[in-house]
């Protein structure tokens, strides 16, 4: 059976180590799934999703030169609804990095966001002009 990158086959889970799983995909051949590859989301020990034996859906992601071949079980399942996506970041997509959100802001947009930031920086920069001013600067 000739491998190909980007095709998705059917494998057999043989070894589970600390860093990835060993996946059987014919009988002469078998590639490794690293930790990072192995599910949606952080995988803090393999032995929770797979066991050895276990049947498995994998990607081929690469072949390098000396015949070691790369697969990820995340890739070949299906895109993860947008919902899930932003659910596992925390929702608030980009949040407000300068720690100036309220909660219950998230829905603030950008555009509001720029707003509060110039209408604090003019106060910000007229009370350094008074202060200025105060001292004959």
């Amino acid at each position: 059976m000739a491998v190909q990158v980007g095709s998705i086959i059917e494998g057999k889970v043989t070894a589970i180590k600390p860093f990835g799983m060993f996946v059987a995909i014919s009988e002469t051949e078998q590639g490794l799934v690293h930790i990072s590859q192995v599910a949606n989301g952080f995988v803090k020990d393999i032995n929770e999703h797979f066991s050895v034996g276990s049947p498995v859906k994998v990607k081929v992601l690469s072949i390098d030169d000396a015949g070691k071949i790369s697969l990820s079980v995340r890739a070949a399942l299906p895109a993860p609804e947008r919902e899930e996506r932003e659910e596992r970041r925390g929702g608030n997509r980009g949040g407000d990095r300068g720690g100036n959100a309220k909660r219950g802001d998230s829905a603030a947009t950008f555009e509001d966001k720029l707003k509060k930031w110039l209408k604090h920086s003019e106060e910000n920069l007229a009370t350094i002009n008074k202060k200025q001013a105060k001292r004959g600067y």
